[in-house]
């Protein structure tokens, strides 16, 4: 709980800058400890910028380079999310993934990338010659020569990760400000002082985990230790009818510039393709590209073909948080009494939870004192992925409560009860595009052009009872 001071101005013993997967994820590790917490974020939402962008996959952590931060954080949030999704119900699906090889040199790589999986920790990987590529894939387009099995790649719900982490948070006693864009931070010998468009705060310790824009809140407190390069991806997704084409995550051999133009399943059924790697210099753009949009097809007709054929639902672009390091940046500062958490790319909706412990241990070395620490409030997010059922589905919840039969987005099959629950909920939606992520309302092969008029009403009404 924080304190007041006579000034009206809130103290915490941690204040967080950015509400990401990654800064929800350290709001939740320390909500567990007897102190008091402060997530803020210059956005409407939890998990809007980067983190709402991912690719979605639950990385086993084979391809990392061996030893470093990164490797080792993504092995250990690859148990604990497994873990934690279950526990919550976040929607995981295990398909498995294909690294395919097209080219005798990609080929002769294979090997290699084996032992690095085994030094990773990841023993469970294995080749296939062409033949069996097909057996599996038949889809595939011509020329694969081998691959490497990866059973432990799996595909995962994003938004309902992000999500539960604040949820905990919020219900464990974390103050969470959104639309609190952090303009100045002023550091006293024992407090900082954050000035945000909702109010100013102070804060014993500080973590700064605001994604692209870590090194500009570095440049807040003194520190220079990094510079983020937003680099673009951009994403096609497909379809629900081009579903049937593959049946696993159909990866690339990794470059310099990331893990390459993927084919994968998602979670809410339909066919992701990409991400593009394009280094930029404006943090907000997010624009899709005719000429990243020309590369992802290029791409597509050598890995599978067919997929041209499907009708395209939705195009999109996030940006990852590059920088001229390999790995993580990860930092404490004893002096400052604060943490940064940079350069946090693409797997770090893995790492999450791992990153989490880390900076908590951080956060020790600095000078924090924990407390006692305590269970967290159990939590259960409704299922948005296919490979349950969904509320629509669910006789008996529909003979309990009607509105869970009654469609609203009839692309995405979401119910008004699903909505209701939704602008119920802890952390209630500000937007149509926050409601997206709660419940898969618009987000269909019309792209709510049939329901964004009745979700806007929804929302404006502040509920969905029309008695």
């Amino acid at each position: 709980m924080a304190r007041q001071r006579a000034a009206g101005t809130a103290e915490f013993d941690v204040a967080i800058v950015g509400a990401g997967v990654v800064g929800t994820a350290i709001a939740r590790e320390l909500a567990q400890y007897d102190i008091s917490i402060l997530l803020l974020d210059g956005r409407d939402d939890v998990g809007d910028g980067t983190s709402k962008a991912n690719t979605a996959i639950l990385h086993t952590g084979y391809d990392m380079v061996t030893g470093s931060l990164e490797a080792r954080l993504v092995r250990r949030g690859y148990e604990l999310l497994k873990r934690h999704a279950a526990q919550v119900g976040v929607a995981t699906e295990d398909t498995g993934a294909l690294l395919v090889a097209w080219t005798s040199e990609e080929a002769e790589l294979l090997p290699g990338i084996l032992l690095r999986a085994a030094a990773n920790g990841y023993t469970e990987a294995y080749l296939i010659n062409a033949s069996e590529v097909y057996r599996r894939e038949p889809k595939l387009g011509s020329g694969a020569l081998a691959a490497l099995v990866i059973p432990g790649e799996w595909i995962i719900d994003p938004w309902s990760t992000t999500l539960s982490y604040a949820v905990q948070a919020k219900l464990a006693g974390v103050e969470i400000q959104l639309g609190a864009k952090v303009d100045c931070i002023v550091a006293g010998s024992s407090m900082y002082q954050l000035h945000t468009g909702r109010g100013n705060f102070e804060a014993s310790y500080l973590v700064n985990a605001a994604g692209v824009y870590a090194d500009e809140v570095d440049v807040k407190l003194g520190l220079r230790d990094f510079v983020i390069y937003p680099r673009r991806g951009e994403l096609i997704v497909f379809d629900k009818l081009a579903r049937e084409l593959l049946s696993c995550i159909i990866l690339p051999v990794p470059t310099a510039m990331g893990k390459g133009v993927l084919v994968a399943p998602t979670i809410f059924g339909n066919v992701m393709l990409g991400p593009t790697a394009e280094n930029r210099t404006d943090k907000s753009d997010t624009a899709s590209s005719e000429s990243g949009i020309e590369l992802l097809r290029g791409k597509c007709a050598k890995i599978l073909p067919d997929l041209l054929n499907e009708e395209i639902t939705s195009i999109y672009a996030g940006l990852r948080a590059a920088t001229d390091s390999s790995d993580y940046q990860i930092r404490a500062h004893r002096g400052q009494r604060c943490v940064t958490v940079g350069g946090i790319r693409s797997t770090g909706l893995t790492a999450s939870m791992a990153i989490a412990e880390h900076v908590r241990d951080l956060l020790v070395q600095v000078g924090l004192v924990l407390g006692c620490a305590s269970d967290l409030p159990a939590v259960h997010l409704p299922n948005l992925g296919e490979a349950r059922q969904r509320p629509y589905q669910l006789d008996d919840l529909i003979g309990a409560d009607a509105l869970y039969g009654e469609i609203v987005c009839h692309c995405e099959r979401v119910t008004r009860g699903e909505i209701r629950d939704a602008l119920a909920g802890p952390i209630p939606p500000r937007s149509t595009g926050a409601l997206a992520r709660r419940t898969r309302a618009g987000l269909g092969r019309c792209q709510g052009f049939y329901c964004q008029a009745e979700l806007t009403a929804i929302m404006q009404s502040g509920g969905v009872d029309r008695q």
